[in-house]
This record gives structure tokens, sequence and C-alpha cells, in this order.
């Protein structure tokens, strides 16, 4: 029997700028920033949220081992908020934060969502969706 994988525990992104990183995913999505520090290594910072999180590694200085070809903006995530929609956008608005795109219905993993779009500093593309019924 081939293993299975039951859970994305985190995952890391490249920042060019952590302060303006930071800044964004708190004060534009909610997250909470925590410092740690690996066993013998130096401390880091990550973004927690429910019960995932994000490594930041900065540019240039990435922790090794890192992916093979690691750069800022390379991302496109997609999160999943029981809030609506229409309170994302004025939240959004509110704190000048621009509304690329949506919202719109996509596929999530377990079915239909609906989603609008923006980017972090370095230009990742987030996706705030809605679960739909099917």
């Amino acid at each position: 029997m081939t293993p299975q994988i039951k859970a994305l525990d985190h995952l890391v992104l490249t920042v060019a700028d952590m302060e303006a990183t930071v800044a964004f995913y708190t004060r534009a999505l909610g997250m909470r920033v925590e410092s740690f520090s690996p066993a013998g290594g130096t401390p880091r910072l990550a973004l927690r949220f429910g019960v995932q999180k994000i490594n930041l590694h900065q540019a240039g200085a990435e922790f090794r081992p890192h992916a093979g070809q690691v750069q800022p903006g390379s991302a496109d995530l997609c999160f999943l908020s029981d809030t609506p929609l229409d309170d994302w956008q004025a939240h959004l608005s509110g704190i000048g934060i621009p509304v690329e795109e949506g919202p719109v219905r996509r596929t999530g993993a377990e079915g239909p969502i609906l989603s609008i779009y923006m980017r972090d500093p370095d230009g990742n593309l987030i996706e705030v969706s809605n679960r739909l019924a099917d």
C-alpha cells in the first residue's frame, strides 16, 4: 500500500521585505506572527492561522534545505474563510488593499468556492474564499 499524506502542516514563503510581509498578513488577513527557534537554529518568523502556518524566509538568506528556485512573488495561495466576502471586501478597501478580481466561482479541494483575489507585497497571488453548497 502506498503511504498517504494526511494534511498540510506549513509552507514557506521567500520574501523581499519581512516587515512589509508580516504587516500585510497580520493586518489584511488576521494572521498571527510568531517567532520560533528550531533546535540549534537561528530565530525565525512564521504566520499562524487555524492549525497551519507559513514560515518566512528572507530572500538571499534562506534556511536550508530550501526549494530549488526560491524567489519572492512566485506563490499562488488560497485561504478559506467563514467570513462573507462582502465583509472581506469592505475590510480590504478600508485598509487600502485592492481586490484584483472577484467574487468569482472556483473549484476548491472539497467542492465549489466563491473567491476574491489580491496581491501581497511581493506580488504573490492571494485568494480568500468561502465554501459554497454543492
